[in-house]
């Protein structure tokens, strides 16, 4: 008979999204795997034909990681304003995983910040209908337009140049919010772009004239 495998493979899968936490994503070898173990590197190839099976199977442990995060924020009083939060908690406490899901190029192992911002959309689609007032197609443009503000911030963070405190970044992201939600409301067609964009901004940057 076989030797009985001693770990199961989401073990394996874990120790390996520890060594990404420490020696990033695209570092991770079965030697180093083996070593968090305490075993030979057999028991890896037990369940994955190769090394990059074993970092697919950690991008998705990344994700499942995230997703928690993300419903943790949208668990909060104000939905999106928590997950701005927790996107940014994720940043600094999973740095080498975020930079997983959302700074490296799509490989076999890594499918890209685009899919990454999908993946979130889908995510917060309902509770941005609900707590908004929007269709899906605003939604999805709203949760575009903040998160990519909310992405630079978090590309500092975990590129360790930050100068903004967390209470800064937050009220950047409301300002933000509150900019765009209202820009939907009074600007029929805007996340269409079906708008006059010259009539709108003549209008914004006209004098007033003297009271």
């Amino acid at each position: 008979m076989p030797p009985k495998v001693k770990f199961q493979k989401e073990e394996i899968v874990a120790a390996a999204a520890d060594v990404a936490r420490e020696k990033g994503a695209q570092a991770v070898t079965a030697r180093d795997v083996a070593a968090k173990l305490g075993v030979s590197t057999r028991p890896i190839f037990t369940y994955f034909d190769t090394m990059d099976q074993l970092k697919e199977a950690v991008y998705e442990y990344a994700r499942v990681l995230y997703r928690s995060y993300v419903e943790r924020g949208l668990g909060e009083p104000i939905p999106f304003l928590g997950l701005w939060r927790y996107y940014l908690l994720f940043a600094r406490e999973e740095p080498e995983l975020y930079k997983l899901l959302f700074l490296t190029p799509p490989s076999a192992e890594s499918r890209g910040a685009i899919e990454a911002l999908r993946y979130s959309q889908d995510l917060a689609r309902e509770s941005l209908m609900k707590t908004y007032n929007m269709d899906a197609h605003s939604a999805d443009c709203y949760f575009r337009d903040i998160w990519i503000v909310a992405f630079g911030f978090a590309t500092l963070v975990v590129t360790d140049d930050c100068p903004y405190t967390d209470e800064e970044m937050l009220a950047v992201g409301t300002e933000i919010s509150l900019s765009i939600c209202k820009a939907y409301k009074e600007i029929p067609g805007l996340p269409t772009g079906d708008f006059d964009r010259d009539a709108l901004f003549k209008e914004l940057v006209a004098e007033k004239p003297a009271e």
